[in-house]
């Protein structure tokens, strides 16, 4: 007793111990996790700031998205031999100067435009009387009309006051009156130039701006790496080179891309006869660069004249067959052939993006809102306090395949599950989606049930949809069951490449029963094993874990198996392994007997694993798809059952002779 007493405070004195270490990681955990309250003060006074201080901060942006687009071009004229000094003025000079031509043309273009339309003035009367008159025909346009104007009365119309006494008559107010004077010609021309000095100053400062900071480009890549990231030179670096890449690449790769829109576009519409198709040429190119909203307005304003330059209707048509096959040859062929690789922007993003951004900054902000969030995304990539913005503005998945597919069982969408799947399904086979993505997600699931965290319901609603997936990508195992031959033929032919973990050896003329261990995911699993021995020709098939239950087993039909598979989530299950696998070998002696514990990481080694092996008496033990596969498949011969301990053995056989004595003895009395 006093040792049975001393054993059970020792335990209670190691469990309050490791109490103690837990709550000890737990605190040091949390006290270790960054809080999210600074990271947020400061992004929202950073916005204030870029908000009320947005004529300073402006022409900044400008220039620093400016040298990120002109800096490439001065690297190659400096590597070809050119002074730095002829480099960088002649790239700024010769891109203002290509802008400023630009601007002038479009000028040009519009005041054309604004002459032109009162001659198109009656066109636009006489279409709108034609639908006018179409709709009167059926009298909607009237019924509604009428509608209206009935509204509209009765909202003007005054409401009726009880006066107790005449009121007086109103007093006589003076009348207002303007003077005109002629302005002098000092005057006309400060009204002239005073709307111009602020465009121009703006401009004349990114000008200088973009010079001095193409000229001192390392000099100011240094000193913002010794302003916040000299502690780690290595991140810094990348995100640099990452920002000034992915900016870079995507202002000239958009250039061109709506260089080869606009160009076309003008001759298209110019072939029409569109008035001014430089003009919508040149602003598809500009407009173009604002993500979304861009290409609807420079589509809007071509057709709009479409529609008033000429009395029919041929001509718009026209025009908008024209957009649209420019759209689609952009979109399809342009595009994907220049893009090497994405802004790194999910689509949602952009849009938000560029909401943001023309909040902040207006027009000008809606046009660089994409390269200013590519900097964020970079941001967020490199240092973690702003991790929370790659995750909300990037384009990578936020979850790993094995959490999405959990994610989804859980949800009892099964149905995305399969289109996810089918997606992955294209650059690997079943078997390896299995034991990569799907196993791994049955072990979530497994986790959560053990800690408490998955209810019996939720768990059980688990394997239905993952049974349901299973369904699902029935037709796809049945396509790669197709491909078996050939790609047998294939690896034959490639002899001298590695084997790879999923080349599996045919199951033809094998038949091979695979049993969940102990829960309905235990099931699942044992169902994917058995579609991917379906896949490599065996005859397989699956059963639930209920079958192995006392008084179910001696059902279990096991004539002509080849092999039986226990499919097992779950360590603990370890423990009542042996008395399950003895009495399968009795029931198939011809059979060899295994399990398949699934495990992602930390795997056993091979002693621990023999250890095992010897202790259940299985024939093998495996830890993963591709080995439960080929042991499943093995010609190798099962092993017998050892007799009983011999230190038990003796007193067996005693009591065993002593009971035939007595039952020989009652017969003969």
């Amino acid at each position: 007793m006093l040792k049975f007493s001393r054993g059970i405070d020792q335990d209670r004195a190691a469990t309050a111990g490791g109490l103690q270490q837990i709550a000890f990681a737990r605190g040091a955990a949390a006290a270790a996790q960054p809080s999210r309250l600074p990271t947020l003060v400061a992004t929202a006074a950073t916005v204030a700031v870029l908000y009320f201080a947005r004529d300073v901060f402006l022409p900044l942006a400008i220039a620093i998205l400016l040298t990120f687009a002109l800096a490439p071009l001065v690297s190659r004229l400096r590597r070809v031999g050119c002074p730095r000094s002829v480099a960088v003025i002649g790239t700024v000079t010769t891109a203002f100067l290509f802008l400023s031509a630009f601007g002038v043309v479009i000028a040009m273009q519009v005041s054309e435009v604004a002459q032109n339309l009162p001659t198109y003035q009656y066109n636009i009367v006489e279409k709108v009387r034609t639908l006018k008159e179409t709709g009167s025909e059926s009298q909607i346009l009237e019924r509604i009309g009428r509608v209206i104007e009935r509204i509209s009365t009765e909202i003007s119309r005054p409401e009726p006051e009880m006066r107790a006494s005449p009121e007086p008559a109103p007093e006589a107010k003076p009348l207002l009156v303007e003077i005109f004077s002629p302005q002098r010609p000092v005057e006309t021309l400060k009204n002239i130039i005073n709307p111009l000095l602020g465009p121009l100053a703006t401009t004349g400062l990114v000008i200088v701006v973009v010079i001095f900071m193409l000229f001192e480009r390392e000099e100011l890549r240094d000193r913002f790496i010794r302003l916040v990231g000299y502690g780690d030179l290595h991140r810094t670096t990348e995100a640099l080179q990452d920002a000034g890449a992915r900016v870079g690449r995507y202002l000239l790769m958009q250039l061109v891309v709506n260089i080869t829109y606009g160009i076309p576009l003008a001759i298209g519409l110019s072939l029409l006869g569109i008035p001014n198709a430089v003009l919508w040429g040149m602003l598809a190119i500009v407009l173009r660069f604002v993500p979304y909203i861009g290409p609807v307005i420079a589509a809007a304003l071509p057709l709009f004249l479409a529609f008033a330059a000429a009395p029919g209707w041929s001509l718009l048509v026209w025009t908008a067959a024209l957009f649209i096959v420019l759209e689609l040859l952009s979109n399809n062929v342009v595009e994907p052939w220049l893009y090497g690789s994405r802004t790194g922007l999910s689509p949602l993003a952009i849009i938000v993006a560029a909401i943001f951004w023309a909040w902040l900054w207006g027009p000008v902000g809606l046009v660089l809102s994409t390269p200013l969030t590519v900097c964020l995304v970079v941001l967020g990539r490199h240092v973690p306090q702003f991790e929370f913005l790659e995750i909300l503005l990037g384009n990578e998945p936020v979850l790993d395949p094995k959490e999405r597919l959990y994610q989804r069982l859980l949800a009892g969408d099964p149905d995305e599950a399969t289109d996810n799947a089918e997606d992955m399904l294209e650059e690997k086979y079943l078997v390896e989606f299995y034991d990569t993505v799907a196993i791994p997600a049955l072990l979530l699931a497994e986790r959560d049930r053990a800690r408490g965290a998955l209810t019996n319901a939720q768990a059980a609603q688990i394997a239905q949809s993952a049974n349901t997936l299973i369904a699902n990508l029935e037709e796809i195992a049945g396509e790669e069951e197709g491909e078996e031959e050939t790609g047998a033929e294939a690896q034959e032919s490639d002899g001298d490449d590695d084997a790879d973990e999923y080349d599996l050896p045919p199951g033809d003329g094998k038949s091979v029963l695979c049993v969940g261990g102990r829960s309905d995911l235990d099931d699942v699993t044992a169902s994917m094993l058995a579609q991917t021995l379906w896949i490599q020709g065996a005859d397989a098939a699956h059963a639930r874990h209920e079958v192995l239950k006392a008084g179910n087993i001696k059902a279990l039909k096991l004539e002509g198996r080849n092999a039986v598979v226990l499919s097992v989530l779950d360590r603990d299950f370890m423990r009542h392994a042996k008395f399950t696998v003895r009495r399968l070998k009795r029931m198939a002696p011809a059979a060899r007997v295994g399990i398949v514990l699934w495990q992602e990481d930390a795997r056993p080694g091979t002693t621990e694993r023999d250890q095992l092996i010897e202790s259940l008496q299985a024939d093998f033990m495996v830890f993963g798809m591709g080995d439960a596969v080929r042991e499943a498949l093995s010609d190798e011969l099962p092993r017998s059952l050892k007799l009983a301990h011999p230190k038990i053995a003796p007193g067996y056989a005693m009591r065993r002779s002593k009971r035939a004595d007595r039952e020989s003895t009652v017969k003969a009395d």
